[in-house]
């Protein structure tokens, strides 16, 4: 199945299967913006909660915040987004198609009808202007190569466009003219930054010790695509680990190490997964490095791991005027702390397990489509099925359903086929589904379902709490990985 026909399916099922609807979808949508449905917002709030347990409950060093969407403005003058967090792109006057640089100069470079000599000498020159943000020397570069290379029947344009990726946005507040406006946070880190006295003194911290935090973060992207891989409002889990300066190299290793553990046990296929250096950082970044995922044939970025020195601390005390740095006893100095930063995006990586896991089989003759999702991230853990609708038996799969569901996200069904019935609780990802039968009646067993080989077995009504803590226990990966 080819890239278009494969992302249209994930999209469909995504839909019909209630775990992403299009935004405002009746007033036919907003571009790149989406909403999680019934399914969508359980699978997703069991991802985060194995990211927060993994990064903060099972570990003694690291507390979570949920800082604000808006802040002060100042804070992001500090951070360097007012300046820096910017986009150059161009409008192709000959197809009316938007082109981020970056992505117009791989295009031509990449592109085998084009022959280009000295590629690697271009993307030097193109480097160079691009990260001293010399947009003129750039704009007349690119159009040498255009001209160059006779490829103006395919690239036109004026000039090089600068736009700030931030969402600004008015507050109602009249006693000071630069307190009127403020932005929609483009990522949730300074919202740690600004709070770390505030976060340490109260918890009485010692170095090193990171602050962990889950949350929206808003950018104004350009180009939007891929589903909900690159949308305008998305979900960060991201933590910063501040540490004693110099320490940096022995930090950012284990917090790669610990990083790619996590990945592993969540989708067990080492093969998928690629570290991809940054060449190209941001500018509070001093080195970094991706964790890439195969997402359709094509492996992206997932989560970054960067060194930010202590590039946003010192701007905030600087600006602030207010005291970020602490006193070592030992070196008996003042100093700030430096951070290295684990940032994933929570619907790429939602993205990324939807893909992997939708399967397709033909079992004689008929298509069979499943989520593999892993089990204790499923949106439904089991499903309690009563064979028909018999008195004696609804009673008792009643009874069944409500011991397990305050231990297990259980749902009852008694509509339609049993093999229909099993056919959606495939397509939810459900990884358990317990039907109660005639023999039950009889012996007091119930038949289990498995929902990757479709195998059942009989279990004992009594067993089954016992039976499925078991099968959903992940106690012993943090023991063994924190």
């Amino acid at each position: 199945m080819n890239y278009n026909k494969k992302l249209k399916l994930i999209i469909n099922h995504a839909k019909i299967y209630g775990f992403i609807f299009k935004s405002s979808e009746i007033y036919n949508g907003i571009k790149s913006i989406y909403d999680y449905g019934p399914q969508g917002i359980e699978m997703k709030n069991n991802i985060k909660k194995f990211w927060w347990n993994y990064m903060v409950k099972y570990r003694n060093n690291i507390v979570g915040i949920d800082s604000s969407i808006l802040m002060n403005n100042k804070v992001w003058k500090a951070s360097g987004h007012i300046k820096n967090f910017n986009e150059l792109f161009i409008i192709n006057n000959i197809d009316n198609k938007i082109y981020i640089i970056d992505q117009l100069i791989n295009n031509i470079i990449d592109n085998k009808l084009i022959k280009i000599k000295n590629k690697n000498k271009i993307k030097l020159i193109f480097n160079y202007y691009l990260i001293n943000k010399n947009i003129n020397k750039l704009n007349l570069f690119l159009k040498k190569i255009i001209k160059k290379y006779n490829l103006s029947k395919l690239f036109k344009w004026e000039n090089i466009n600068n736009i700030n990726l931030m969402f600004k946005t008015k507050l109602n507040s009249f006693d000071n003219d630069q307190e009127k406006y403020t932005y929609l946070r483009p990522e949730t880190a300074q919202g740690i930054f600004v709070n770390i006295k505030n976060v340490k003194l109260s918890n009485r911290l010692k170095f090193p010790f990171g602050i962990a935090q889950i949350g929206k973060s808003f950018r104004n992207e350009i180009i939007s695509k891929q589903f909900i891989f690159r949308t305008r409002e998305f979900e960060q889990m991201e933590m910063q680990y501040f540490f004693y300066p110099g320490q940096e190299k022995k930090w950012y290793k284990y917090w790669i190490k610990s990083r790619l553990k996590w990945f592993y046990y969540l989708i067990n296929k080492k093969k998928k997964y690629k570290l991809k250096i940054h060449n190209k950082l941001s500018h509070y970044c001093k080195f970094a490095i991706d964790i890439e995922f195969k997402i359709l044939n094509k492996f992206k970025e997932l989560e970054g791991i960067h060194f930010r020195k202590n590039y946003d601390l010192k701007n905030h005390n600087n600006l602030s005027k207010k005291k970020l740095y602490f006193y070592d006893n030992k070196a008996k100095k003042n100093y700030i702390p430096y951070v290295i930063e684990t940032s994933l995006g929570l619907d790429r990586l939602f993205y990324s397990i939807l893909t992997n896991s939708l399967k397709i089989e033909n079992i004689n003759n008929k298509k069979r489509i499943y989520l593999k999702l892993p089990k204790f991230i499923s949106p439904i853990k089991i499903a309690i099925f009563p064979i028909i609708k018999n008195n004696k038996i609804i009673k008792i799969s009643k009874n069944i359903f409500n011991s397990l569901k305050y231990k297990f996200t259980t749902i009852y069904d008694e509509n339609k086929s049993i093999g229909k019935r099993y056919k959606i609780q495939d397509s939810f990802g459900t990884p358990y589904c317990i039907t109660i039968d005639f023999l039950t009646l009889n012996n007091k067993t119930v038949s289990i379902r498995f929902r990757d080989n479709m195998k059942q077995i009989r279990c004992k009504i009594k067993n089954l709490i016992k039976y499925f803590k078991k099968k959903f226990d992940i106690s012993l990966f943090f023991k063994k990985n924190i």
